[in-house]
């Protein structure tokens, strides 16, 4: 990599933050008695610092622009800082970064205290060295200062990147090569004209220009376990919305199925016209739809950098074949060694619930499947089958269990912050 030290501006260049921002300013003006503006309008605060822009925007004197900048802090703390969105693909970027050693900060006209708010929840805080940003009584530190600051701590080879002009004269203040993005709230010509090293159009090309050959990260395989009827396609809708909002690009799978080619051994498994089909043959045929996804979805996926979210994997197969089925669990798991050919979960999701109220919950859904016809028995046998291969210590460091017997916004929270937990000790 050309450089070792890669400083990151935030609004507009890891998250998309328009809401906030131009919501709070709305907010303070209003409550100033400056009205009439639109959303539109307000987005040039989006970047250059608040006493600058009440002042330039709204034509408000220097002692108006500080009162106003501290009602818009008395929104912005308690709503506007968390109506945010990691732009897709920047924690593949963030993890390829470290993964090959790059030293990495937030340099940022946002106040620090934000700023660090902002890295812990969306997802940054595990990749970074720094987050250097003006206190809340500095409003006049420059660009150039913030970004000086964040070489004095980090040296090495930096490059500054953001979406601004003001990121681009901080940069070239310093000396200083510079990257342009233009998915955020500048324009090419903006970036152009002041002179930046680089000016690219997409997450993509970020990522080309500060990795060149060098390797990327492997992405992270997410599976989502529990006996029928626990909520998963639910609780998976709620996981994958966190995840976007952190920033990851996404492929959504799900077992038995995948491709074309596994969704076609799904359809036969689950056909309730197929009682002909044996325990073993039933076995087999997961394993073989499995082997299809992991070579046609998963890996592909995670060789990208991607998150990749699977409704089920072999964990089931365990459960409910070794057993529900009573095969045993250590010959399923033989079964589908090879199938899933040493790919393996970085994290399960397990939605622990008791067999008979997940059963009650999945039969007054919908039509029941093959299997969901089976006796409450068997069900016992999946999920004590569940319990006891989680219970292995080989398994506790990728799991994270979930009471999903509680309300569906309870669940959704216990998950998501028992998710956090896992990927930013995943992260190092």
């Amino acid at each position: 990599m050309k450089y070792t030290t890669v400083l990151f501006d935030l609004d507009g260049t890891l998250t998309k933050s328009e809401e906030g921002i131009t919501r709070s300013a709305l907010y303070a003006a209003e409550q100033m008695g400056f009205t009439g503006y639109t959303k539109e309008q307000f987005m040039a605060f989006i970047g250059p610092p608040l006493y600058a822009s009440f002042q330039k925007i709204c034509g408000m004197t220097p002692e108006q622009a500080e009162e106003a900048i501290l009602i818009y802090r008395s929104r912005f703390s308690t709503i506007g800082w968390a109506e945010n969105e990691v732009y897709p693909g920047i924690a593949q970027l963030m993890r390829s970064l470290k993964k090959n050693g790059a030293k990495i900060a937030i340099a940022t006209a946002k106040p620090q205290e934000f700023a660090e708010k902002i890295a812990k929840k969306f997802g940054f805080a595990p990749y970074l060295e720094a987050i250097v940003g003006p206190g809340f009584g500095n409003k006049h530190e420059s660009k150039a200062a913030i970004v000086k600051k964040a070489m004095d701590l980090l040296g090495g080879v930096p490059v500054m990147v953001g979406d601004r002009c003001f990121d681009i004269d901080g940069g070239k203040a310093n000396g200083i090569d510079t990257i342009g993005v233009c998915y955020g709230y500048g324009t090419r010509e903006e970036l152009e004209s002041a002179g930046a090293t680089y000016v690219v159009d997409t997450v993509g090309e970020l990522t080309d220009v500060l990795l060149d050959d060098s390797p990327r990260a492997k992405g992270i395989f997410i599976t989502i376990e529990g006996v029928d009827g626990c909520g998963k396609t639910t609780q998976r809708e709620a996981l994958l919305a966190h995840l976007r909002e952190l920033g990851w690009e996404i492929q959504l799978t799900r077992e038995p199925g995948g491709d074309e080619m596994a969704e076609k051994i799904r359809e036969m498994i689950l056909d309730p016209a197929n009682t002909a089909i044996t325990d073993l043959t039933e076995a087999y045929l997961y394993a073989a739809s499995r082997a299809q996804n992991v070579h046609a979805l998963v890996i592909p996926a995670l060789d990208k950098g991607r998150a990749v979210v699977c409704d089920r994997f072999v964990d089931s197969s365990i459960a409910y074949q070794g057993g529900g089925r009573r095969l045993g669990t250590e010959r399923v798991a033989r079964i589908n060694a090879e199938a899933v050919d040493g790919c393996m979960p970085d994290i399960t999701v397990y939605l622990r619930m008791e067999p008979e109220k997940a059963l009650s919950r999945r039969l007054s859904a919908s039509e029941p499947d093959r299997l969901e016809r089976e006796k409450a028995s068997f069900f016992e046998r999946t999920y004590m089958g569940y319990e006891e291969l989680y219970a292995k210590e080989e398994n506790r460091a990728r799991v994270i269990t979930v009471d999903a017997s509680r309300s569906i916004e309870e669940v959704s929270k216990q998950m998501i912050e028992l998710f956090d937990e896992k990927l930013w000790a995943l992260e190092g």
